[in-house]
């Protein structure tokens, strides 16, 4: 499998195609509290399960990770000595503050790490943050879950 370069852009919502507004519009309901349930929600927006679930972690609003400068990061590791530490002391090299932390058990020699970071004050841009995380041996994927609170 082959890695892939995650790149990100900031694009106007009107060229957004409908569906990735919705999605969008899917999420801020069930941020408020509008709906109780991602079923309600999108058939509230009338956008299908599979089309929400398609963009729910590619597209976010700018002016939450903007405001918030908070992005949770998902990562599935290899299940090593030292693992999370050295994967914490690249965060905090970027100058990121950890703000959760979240670990399941290893199982068959892989675990999944879930990190909250605020990047108030990171030192570089997120781009090169995921190569510098991707380029860890023990790292098999890393992705953006969310931004924002």
């Amino acid at each position: 499998m082959g890695e892939i370069d995650e790149k990100f852009y900031l694009v106007r919502s009107d060229v957004l195609p409908e569906s990735m507004q919705k999605t969008l519009e899917v999420k801020e309901l069930l941020e408020r509290g509008k709906v109780s349930s991602i079923n309600e929600a999108v058939k509230k927006v009338d956008l299908s399960r599979s089309a929400f679930y398609k963009y729910r972690d590619a597209v976010f609003p700018f002016q939450a990770m903007v405001k918030e400068k908070m992005i949770t990061l998902f990562f599935h590791l290899e299940d090593r000595t030292g693992t999370l530490s050295n994967l914490l002391t690249v965060v905090a090299t970027a100058g990121c503050n950890v703000l959760t932390i979240h670990q399941t058990i290893p199982l068959q020699g892989k675990a999944n790490v879930t990190l909250s970071i605020n990047t108030a004050l990171m030192n570089i841009d997120i781009e090169e943050l995921l190569q510098q995380l991707k380029r860890l041996e023990f790292v098999i994927r890393v992705e953006i879950l969310s931004s924002g609170a």
